[in-house]
């Protein structure tokens, strides 16, 4: 059995332990879930946006 490991979430920036890793970068289920929700029309769509901008995909890869 794997034990997983608390990871600071790049969304909500809270310790967690269930959520995805996209290129290194962990984001917590929750916030996951809420971004699934989020119409591009509402406010909180920009923030995800911009959250998501941490993830450094490489150019060429």
């Amino acid at each position: 059995m794997e034990q997983q490991t608390e990871q600071a979430c790049i969304i909500c920036g809270q310790m967690k332990e269930e959520g995805i890793v996209i290129v290194s970068h962990f984001i917590c289920e929750d916030c996951e879930a809420e971004m699934v929700r989020t119409e591009a029309e509402d406010a909180k769509y920009r923030f995800f946006v911009g959250r998501m901008k941490k993830i450094d995909l490489q150019k060429n890869a």
